[in-house]
């Protein structure tokens, strides 16, 4: 379902990756691995069609995701550094909104469910500027799990300023979404605790001057 096909990314005068495969299918993860520096994050950019690689392409479903972005998109939900939250709606609006952007159900008891998945119920119509930055993360996790779950989740450091709660929350969530036939790409810097099938992808080492 989703193929990266001899991929480089070069930033500045540095190449952080060249030749890179990935091959993932229904309920696969992908744990992405490496140094500070590595391109975890450009490499995570790239799947998403957040950037665009220097050499190879990303196929999704066979199809080049840079011919179409529409439709992938639909497909994607993306959790970076950033939480890429807005900061002038609710908890329960921000979950909304990212539902209506991919077409799925942005009704109120979906998002509503969403927003308990996470522990967020007590502030589900609080402003997000409001909120610490541990329940700004678990915000933007939250949208993961709608109605109508996104099929590739690509997360880069998710379980950075999670409580010992709201990480359990985040490895359930995985977990569904794996056995649902979804796939999910993520990068993290601790110690996780994923399937025993997850592939695992070390960058360390790739990149060249």
């Amino acid at each position: 379902m989703l193929q990266a096909i001899d991929l480089e990314c070069v930033r500045g005068d540095r190449c952080l990756f060249r030749g890179l495969g990935i091959d993932l299918g229904p309920g696969q993860c992908l744990h992405v691995a490496g140094d500070n520096g590595a391109g975890k994050t450009s490499l995570l950019r790239i799947l998403g069609g957040l950037l665009a690689p220097t050499r190879g392409m990303v196929r999704w479903n066979g199809q080049d995701i840079a011919h179409t972005r529409e439709e992938y998109g639909s497909e994607l939900a993306f959790v970076g550094h950033a939480n890429g939250i807005k900061d002038e709606l609710t908890v329960l609006e921000n979950v909304q909104f990212e539902a209506a952007v991919r077409g799925a159900d942005a009704g109120t008891d979906a998002a509503l469910g969403a927003v308990a998945r996470m522990g967020l119920d007590d502030v589900a119509e609080v402003f997000v500027r409001q909120l610490s930055q541990g329940q700004k993360r678990r915000v933007a996790l939250a949208r993961l799990c709608g109605a109508t779950p996104a099929r590739i989740w690509i997360l880069d450091e998710p379980f950075n300023a999670l409580d010992a709660s709201a990480v359990e929350s985040l490895y359930a969530l995985i977990a569904a979404q794996l056995a649902a036939g979804g796939i999910v790409v993520l990068t993290a810097h601790q110690k996780v605790e994923l399937p025993a099938a997850a592939q695992r992808l070390e960058l360390a080492g790739l990149a060249s001057a």
